[in-house]
């Protein structure tokens, strides 16, 4: 899961970018309002974290003009304004949920976790071949049995999956899965790839988990 925090205040978007880091979400963070929106507007996130006052464009001009492109994303306003009717005001505008500053981190994180919930008709199971990836209980199964992924491996597998027969880049791969936004030697996704087929029991007569040359991989459905 990708998060953007929206936040001018260091202190504060530091705190929120560890913290839900080690919570294995992968965090991008914008001290400004215009280009908290640039990025939000890449369709990249499955949630906004917006703080109410932020230089270039208000919390709130960020919502609206956000909630045009993508009105299912949720948002969630962090703010140190605290009256019910700014309160409603942010929701009326687009947020989802509303958290006063200053705020408990356990808190936020169950805030979080509820926005990202899946709901009814949401899909919880993603298959490929003999392999299923539940992810309410991050459980993946092959052929029947349970398989034992790392973190990392079953972040991978997930953002795959999610794609299935599609072509995923090696740029967008360690973007996601690892977080890392910068020229990097993404032969680390190879060394995971391997791991997964062993894992997963794939051979070269069964590999749902295709290579393509000088791209990247793609999750195939044979």
């Amino acid at each position: 899961m990708r998060i953007l925090i929206i936040e001018d205040e260091p202190g504060i978007s530091g705190f929120l970018k560890q913290g839900l880091e080690e919570e294995a979400y992968a965090v991008d963070v914008a001290d400004n309002g215009k280009i908290g929106l640039e990025m939000a507007l890449e369709g990249y996130y499955d949630i906004l974290l917006v703080d109410w006052m932020v230089p270039g464009l208000s919390g709130i001009e960020v919502t609206r003009q956000f909630r045009k492109e993508f009105p299912v994303t949720p948002i969630l306003f962090i703010t140190a304004k605290d009256t019910s009717d700014e309160a409603i005001f942010a929701l009326q505008a687009g947020a989802n949920d509303y958290i006063r500053k200053p705020f408990n981190f356990e808190e936020l994180l169950a805030r979080i976790r509820v926005q990202l919930r899946p709901q009814s008709g949401d899909q919880l199971c993603f298959t490929l071949g003999p392999i299923c990836l539940y992810t309410d209980n991050h459980r993946v199964e092959s052929n029947g049995k349970e398989v034992v992924l790392t973190q990392k491996e079953f972040a991978l597998l997930e953002y795959l999956l999610r794609h299935k027969n599609k072509v995923c880049r090696r740029s967008r791969i360690i973007e996601s899965v690892w977080d890392i936004h910068f020229d990097y030697d993404t032969g680390v996704i190879d060394v995971f790839i391997n791991s997964l087929r062993k894992k997963l029991g794939l051979s070269k007569d069964n590999n749902y988990i295709q290579t393509i040359r000088g791209v990247g991989y793609m999750a195939k459905e044979e």
